[in-house]
């Protein structure tokens, strides 16, 4: 096991201890430092966000990865235009070869012009899975966001990721919460999953609890409970497994069947107990989150390999032919997320 995933697994630890997590909390001082000092010089307004001539919605997190975001991300962008709006979504990239100081054009809404390894799996993913939407990646968002709106007539811009990002600023602030992590062990990094304390709730207008699961009753009750100590309106995104396909030829996996599941994101364990539900899993593989695959790491696996989309985006540059990928569906009220005060 290597060190960030004892990292990680602290991090999910109701009260950790040890040498390795006194380190950690150490530097968390001088992270927390620097995070309460960058929000408060945007609360008095010494630092001030820039805007552009579109709303902007941005998506994000209290904690580091394995949340849920991208799905919620896709059923926000659909929404818009399926309303008739140009969408663009704007990621900073991360785990792509790109050079992210420039913009980098990952889909125009009509051509997609690079691969996962070059684009990041999750802008890639995004890309491929969404008609009619841009998606652009670089570290300046103001940057990306300008040339979407003059080069592309874009008139809705989604900051995925974008709740830390204060450079921008955004009519619309949604983060959302894992109902089953929620804030792990509430140490800020890098002793903890926080990228900022509590006070950033003051800054979310929406907040939403991701339930990958098949029963959200857990989620449906952290909701009100949320919603009424925050006063924030909260909202339930249920996620749930719909079938496994083919990445190649798009053939569905039949139930019941012997696999390998396979993955490489910030929280594996809930997509292994979804495989679980419908197949017999002989062997897990877990990787560090936006591990870039090669044939080493599929080499000697006998029979199915189960993945998640997100995973499969770059698996399948492997060429494989017997790789599937679970199909997640996510049942979000957009309407009332985005438009209803």
């Amino acid at each position: 096991m290597n060190l960030k995933t004892e990292i990680t697994k602290l991090h999910y630890t109701k009260e950790p201890k040890g040498l390795l997590f006194n380190l950690l909390k150490l530097c968390s001082v001088f992270y927390g430092f620097g995070s309460r000092l960058k929000n408060e010089l945007y609360d008095r307004n010494i630092l001030k966000p820039q805007m552009v001539k579109a709303y902007v919605i941005s998506v994000g997190n209290f904690t580091t990865g394995g949340v849920g975001k991208t799905p919620v991300v896709a059923e926000i962008a659909k929404s818009f235009v399926e309303k008739g709006e140009k969408v663009a979504i704007i990621s900073r990239g991360y785990g792509g070869k790109l050079d992210n100081k420039k913009v980098n054009i990952i889909s125009d809404g009509i051509n997609l012009y690079y691969k996962a390894d070059m684009a990041g799996d999750e802008p890639y993913w995004l890309a491929v899975n969404l008609n009619m939407c841009a998606v652009l990646t670089c570290s300046n968002r103001v940057k990306a966001a300008n040339y979407a709106i003059e080069e592309l007539g874009v008139t809705r811009i989604i900051l995925d990721d974008g709740f830390q990002h204060r450079k921008m600023y955004r009519d619309l602030d949604i983060v959302l919460v894992d109902s089953e992590k929620m804030f792990g062990n509430e140490n800020l990094l890098p002793a903890g999953p926080l990228r900022e304390g509590t006070e950033g709730f003051k800054r979310l207008d929406r907040l939403v609890i991701v339930s990958k699961n098949t029963d959200h009753t857990r989620a449906e009750k952290l909701a009100k409970i949320m919603a009424k100590k925050q006063g924030i309106k909260t909202l339930v995104a249920k996620v749930e497994p719909d079938y496994a396909y083919n990445i190649m030829t798009g053939e569905h996996l039949e139930k019941g069947k012997e696999i390998t599941a396979m993955s490489a994101i910030g929280q594996p364990e809930q997509f292994y107990k979804f495989l679980e539900k419908d197949y017999n899993i002989k062997s897990k593989i877990t990787f560090d989150d936006h591990h870039q695959y090669t044939q080493d790491d599929i080499a000697g696996i006998d029979g199915e390999i189960v993945t998640t989309e997100k995973d499969a985006v770059k698996l399948a540059l492997l060429n494989r032919p017997d790789i599937y990928a679970l199909k997640l569906k996510t049942v979000l009220d957009v309407e009332e997320l985005c438009y209803n005060e």
